[in-house]
């Protein structure tokens, strides 16, 4: 039966804990998936189980499942819980010599690929979903767009490495997520307040907005990272320095909130600050395989519990026949932007970005969407829209994890194949 009073947060976090760990334990045991993939998998399939035993009759089990994720706020749990240390172990290990080498791919797929994106998915939405009885007005599409753009390397980075990717290819993927998450926010954050208020903001005060979230957390996680270069550079006792990066990325990425700059950026300089000079200039080597195995592990556990809650949020979603089509559309029109923004890219500064041929299609079908489009989309205030929305948002990124996560590697080996034909 369905849970008949309010459970406590420790009660909450020790179900979904559980669960977590026995569905990676049969992913690992029985179907050698990707751990993330794999009990998102599960998940989804547990869900199913429980809306077909509940077409059946048997409904306590469904029932139970959505009182339990009724009183877990999502986007409470990821924004302010984990996004800051996925951000910060995602960081860590990317290296700021090959950022620079490819910064302008990066950068124009992270800021300028963003903001395209967003305005070419919401335009064909806004034309595609009356067609289906789904009108909204744009700026709805326009959220939509904002909160699907961003890229989520989760998924993606270990494939592309066990099938042996260029290396490039890998940096940028990398790179652009963990800025492109960054952006996205901010544009959503913007538009929901436009939305909320009912004003059309200036292009001052948006363009004012926008430099101060951004450029602030930006600068405010650089400033975090040098405190945190110092405090660990005077001291060497592992347990004292993992601690320290533990309450920085916690505290810095609350005080970043609390101050309105974007935490998710502060968080990426200041990994990107530990993980590089901190790490060459300021760690032993003690410090820094425990820094890195602890901050590794919070990742693997960190995603794994994310995409259980991602698998088993499908119960609460209602679709109908014009709707699954709609999201099928969807998932085309979300690929197609995708495919514009980084063939446009990579066709006009081709003798600029240094990138194997057909790098295209890696960084096309490698732009998964993940849990900060859940996360947002469930941000959104409640009505017929939010629910469109919600599902057109599951559609994307279920197909973008399971399809594109699990056939990435045969592209990343396919540009492997090209490069050795042409060498010959």
């Amino acid at each position: 039966m369905a849970p008949t009073s309010s459970l406590t947060i420790l009660e909450i976090s020790a179900i979904f804990l559980s669960i977590t760990a026995l569905l990676t334990y049969v992913n690992h045991r029985f179907i050698g998936l990707p751990t993330t993939i794999g009990v998102m998998v599960i998940s989804i399939l547990l869900s199913i189980g429980a809306i077909f035993l509940g077409f059946l009759g048997f409904d306590e089990l469904i029932d139970y499942e959505v009182s339990l994720l009724e009183q877990l706020d999502f986007t409470e749990v990821l924004l302010d819980g984990m996004l800051s240390m996925l951000l910060f172990a995602g960081a860590l290990h990317v290296n700021i010599g090959d950022l620079k080498r490819y910064k302008l791919p990066i950068g124009i797929l992270a800021c300028i690929g963003t903001i395209v994106s967003a305005l070419l998915i919401a335009a064909a939405l806004y034309f595609m979903l009356p067609l289906f009885g789904f009108g909204l007005p744009f700026l709805w599409c326009l959220l939509f767009g904002a909160l699907i753009s961003p890229t989520d390397p989760i998924a993606v980075m270990g494939i592309l490495a066990s099938a042996g990717a260029p290396k490039s290819i890998e940096t940028v993927i990398a790179g652009e997520s963990l800025f492109n998450d960054g952006i996205g926010v901010v544009i959503f954050v913007l538009l929901l307040g436009i939305l909320s208020s009912g004003d059309i903001p200036t292009a001052n005060y948006v363009a004012h907005t926008l430099a101060v979230e951004a450029g602030g957390g930006i600068i405010f996680g650089l400033i975090l990272g040098g405190i945190l270069y110092y405090l660990i550079k005077s001291i060497d006792s592992y347990q004292e320095e993992v601690l320290l990066t533990l309450a920085g990325v916690i505290g810095g990425y609350a005080l970043a909130s609390h101050w309105h700059l974007s935490g998710p950026l502060a968080m990426v300089m200041m990994g990107l600050m530990v993980g590089n000079r901190g790490r060459a200039l300021a760690m032993s080597d003690k410090t820094r395989h425990y820094i890195d195995l602890f901050w590794e592990l919070i990742d693997e556990i960190l995603n794994a519990i994310l995409f259980v809650l991602i698998g088993l949020e499908v119960v609460m979603i209602a679709y109908s026949g014009n709707l699954f089509i709609a999201a099928g559309l969807t998932i085309v029109i979300a690929l197609l932007a995708r495919f514009i923004v980084v063939g446009m890219t990579t066709k006009t500064f081709h003798r600029q970005l240094d990138l194997p041929t057909g790098a295209w299609k890696v960084l096309t079908w490698g732009g998964l969407r993940g849990g900060i489009s859940v996360a947002l989309v469930l941000q959104l205030p409640s009505g017929s829209e939010r629910d469109i929305l919600l599902a057109l948002t599951y559609a994307v990124v279920i197909f973008s994890i399971l399809v594109q996560g699990l056939s990435v590697g045969k592209v990343a080996k396919s540009i492997r194949t090209d490069e050795k034909v042409a060498e010959i």
